[in-house]
């Protein structure tokens, strides 16, 4: 999504949100698992009171004229992200899993997703909570198999079903 909106420096963008606090790219709410020296997968999340006091502005300052390419996309895309920022209070959200494809089916996508389980309990979330892509099956398999069950479904963006998305969550 990043790439597709800010374009070819859209890495350079948000290796730079990373390095800052304060936003939903930051170091502060990101993992990484390597094997072998290399980096094979990454998993970030928050909690809903961490989510409130986010702010975009350190997105838009690291892509200067880009940012005004994104205030576009977010007012276009905004019924996919109301849903998305609909995080309650007591849960703590899964924003991203990410497992390099050769790597998949090794169980890095369960060790990622313990690890932030583990950093939810220890927050005191109630809930583990994420959201994802209707289509996405093997990734919902996956969450089902670690205990998360569907709660509630997005609204379609310009009636696209590839913009569905499943919010699962986990009492724990």
């Amino acid at each position: 999504m990043y790439r597709k909106v800010l374009g070819r420096r859209a890495g350079n963008i948000v290796a730079q949100a990373f390095t800052q606090p304060g936003n939903d790219l930051s170091y502060q709410y990101v993992i990484f698992a390597e094997q072998g020296g290399r980096v094979v997968g990454m998993a970030s999340g928050y909690t809903a009171e961490a989510h409130r006091h986010f702010t975009d502005q350190i997105l838009e300052a690291a892509a200067g004229w880009r940012r005004y390419r994104w205030a576009a996309f977010v007012r276009v895309a905004r019924r996919v992200f109301r849903f998305i920022d609909a995080v309650p209070d007591g849960d703590f959200y899964v924003r991203a899993l990410a497992v390099e494809p050769l790597d998949r089916g090794a169980g890095i996508g369960t060790l990622l997703l313990g690890s932030l389980e583990e950093t939810a309990l220890a927050a005191g979330s109630k809930r583990f909570a994420l959201d994802v892509a209707t289509k996405n099956r093997n990734a919902r398999r996956l969450y089902e198999r670690l205990g998360m069950t569907a709660e509630a479904e997005s609204l379609r963006w310009f009636r696209l079903p590839s913009t569905n998305l499943i919010r699962m969550v986990k009492t724990l």
